[in-house]
């Protein structure tokens, strides 16, 4: 099989950035805003195209800015523009394209990562400066791999640079997939050998919970400072506490899928498109980030060796795995079928995504008879642990 190229983001606070810095993030924004500004005019939706006609002008009027500068604000100022054509389509586009963020677009024409002195070394107008930054532990795993795009992003936190890194693997031939049904609530786990296992996550109760707060807050506070930054205090302890547990199934996924080689996932990419139930319901599924979740167990698999198939999500928890019936309801998320199979519809959605992933294998997949046997694991704020009953 191929190699295969996995790419993560890591993030470098700046020690003391200086002062010039503000300068330079402002003077961006303006000529992205130029940019868009053109684009949205002519309707150009070629990065190419942009830069030609713009290039001149704005090397004229910024003698002293690196050229590369203006190559990566042409490259913000297209997929901003072209973003804003997809939402104007729909409908929920609202006045005029622009941009907004202290965000800048740095090549590797602009930047220079140096891990081991712990400095990036940034071109500006007035010569390349050196910039100190926090180290992190997580930093050190980066070692070796390949730096690419980076962005330098002003925050009330702080100015960081982000980079992107990227790094080939070898993807091994899979004996077998392990079948992932993701879940509000739960992750269920079909296994080649027979067995069903199921995480258990409680993230609908974490994200309601935290949304509660911010509505509290909300009716209780009028619009100012105080309500804005506790606003933020519980959204960022929300994001941490479900990016760790995140990370901890993840883990405990590829760890059981390793000994077979390859995952299974449901292709979610416009599922979104698809909600329509009640407004309560459609705001707690807008709420999930079923993709992130996929992503981080995508990253680990490949680190680890094990290869990552999307397959067709469609009808996976109401079609028979053993006859390919219709399955009508039995119970609290129970379903059964005229053949006489019944289960819980989580382990029927995790055992049709198996069987789908064998077949993209070109597997012959007979129908399955095997008795089911279920293992189960809480995720704790802490740790995972197992339990049986």
């Amino acid at each position: 099989m191929p190699n295969e190229t996995i790419k993560l983001t890591a993030k470098f606070k700046l020690k003391n950035p200086p002062n010039g810095l503000d300068n330079l993030i402002q003077t961006y924004r303006e000529i992205v805003n130029t940019l868009i500004t053109h684009a949205h005019e002519n309707n150009i939706t070629s990065f190419y195209r942009l830069k030609k006609e713009t290039y001149k002008s704005l090397r004229k009027e910024y003698p002293e800015l690196p050229s590369h500068y203006l190559y990566t604000a042409c490259q913000m100022a297209t997929a901003i523009y072209k973003s804003y054509r997809k939402r104007n389509k729909k409908g929920k586009a609202k006045g005029k394209p622009a941009f907004k963020k202290e965000v800048i677009m740095l090549d590797d024409h602009l930047f220079k990562l140096d891990l081991d002195r712990k400095i990036i070394k940034l071109s500006t107008p007035n010569g390349r400066i050196s910039l100190e930054f926090y180290p992190a532990k997580y930093h050190e795993k980066f070692r070796g791999w390949k730096v690419g795009q980076a962005w330098l992003v002003k925050t009330p936190k702080g100015v960081f640079v982000n980079v992107v890194f990227s790094t080939e693997v070898e993807a091994q031939e899979p004996k077998s997939f392990v079948g992932v049904d993701l879940n509000e609530n739960n992750v269920t786990l079909s296994l080649p050998n027979g067995e069903f296992v199921q995480i258990i996550t409680h993230e609908r109760e974490v994200r309601t919970g935290y949304y509660v707060k911010r509505r509290r807050i909300q009716r209780k506070l009028k619009a100012g400072k105080k309500r804005k930054k506790l606003l933020e205090k519980y959204g960022e302890r929300e994001k941490n506490r479900l990016n760790d547990l995140y990370h901890k199934v993840a883990n405990k996924i590829v760890e059981l899928a390793e000994e077979y080689g390859g995952i299974a996932l449901e292709d979610l990419t416009n599922i979104r498109e698809s909600i329509r139930y009640s407004a309560e319901m459609n705001g707690r599924l807008h709420r999930w980030s079923f993709r992130k979740l996929q992503s981080i167990i995508e990253y680990k698999a490949k680190l680890r060796g094990v290869s990552v198939v999307f397959v067709d999500p469609a009808y996976t928890s109401s079609r028979c795995p053993v006859c390919g019936g219709k399955l009508s309801p039995n119970g609290y998320r129970g379903v059964k079928c005229e053949c006489g199979f019944e289960a819980d519809r989580d382990v029927v959605g995790s055992w049709n995504i198996r069987l789908r992933a064998l077949k993209m294998w070109g597997v012959s997949v007979p129908p399955e008879s095997h008795s089911m046997k279920m293992g189960g694991w809480k995720v704790g704020r802490n740790d995972v642990y197992k339990s049986y009953g």
